[in-house]
């Protein structure tokens, strides 16, 4: 398969016409602007990192069942939020679907909201550059990714989306710093992202499951911490890199 070489000067921006990247920058501004000049926006983004970044699942649970029948459309943006703003855990917001709409549910809304995260970072990559990215995701998240995307070339995006201790945000925005087309990414992307989803989703479906649900989950999160250490450990071996 051909090689995908990560491009740190960016062609495909310079080949973007000035259109394209206002259909990007013009939504991301107005946003920004909103953020600082809109109290209620500001304290709704506010209280939605916190409840992210806070590490209890029941407190993003309650966050996001505070919005009643809204709460399918909260929990679809907070995960946007959250690949655009790295690297808070997509697999809290996970779980928190699994437990408020069942496992099924939860996780056609995981992954389809993830998907447009993805698709998100990407386009704002490609079309904003690499100095942008570097802000939203940090210079060295960065560099080991493009590392990555050096060495495997197009089967990147697949082994990374297998590999939950690697970014999934800083993936989608290393993506779009090379010549990788669009729907090459979002396919490897789609299937990549499908098992950790739906584990995560069947394991957080039990959290309302009473003591048998919750002793199920507790196994099964055991089960698939022992897998990814097992994996980390023999990915660092081999290649020296510590995501």
């Amino acid at each position: 398969m051909k090689n995908t070489q990560v491009d740190k000067t960016n062609p495909n921006e310079e080949k973007l016409n000035k259109s394209s990247k206002l259909i990007i920058l013009i939504p991301l501004v107005a946003l920004v602007l909103a953020y600082f000049l809109i109290p209620p926006f500001k304290n709704g983004i506010n209280s939605a990192i916190s409840a992210l970044k806070s590490g209890g699942i029941n407190s993003v649970i309650e966050y996001i069942r505070g919005y009643g029948k809204q709460a399918a459309v909260i929990s679809f943006l907070l995960m946007i939020l959250q690949s655009i703003i790295a690297p808070i855990p997509a697999v809290m917001i996970t779980l928190a679907n699994a437990a408020i709409f069942g496992w099924v549910k939860g996780a056609i809304l995981s992954w389809s909201s993830a998907m447009v995260g993805a698709a998100l970072c990407f386009f704002i990559a490609r079309a904003l550059g690499r100095d942008v990215v570097i802000k939203l995701s940090g210079k060295g998240a960065l560099e080991n990714i493009e590392e990555f995307f050096n060495r495997y070339g197009n089967y990147t995006i697949l082994i990374a989306r297998l590999l939950p201790f690697i970014s999934f945000d800083v993936v989608s925005y290393a993506a779009g710093l090379t010549s990788m087309g669009f729907w090459g990414f979002f396919i490897a992307t789609g299937i990549g992202q499908l098992p950790a989803t739906i584990v995560y989703s069947y394991t957080g479906g039990e959290l309302d499951g009473g003591i048998r649900g919750i002793f199920f989950f507790v196994i099964g999160i055991s089960v698939l911490a022992v897998i990814v250490a097992l994996l980390r450990k023999r990915y660092n071996a081999k290649h020296k890199t510590n995501f």
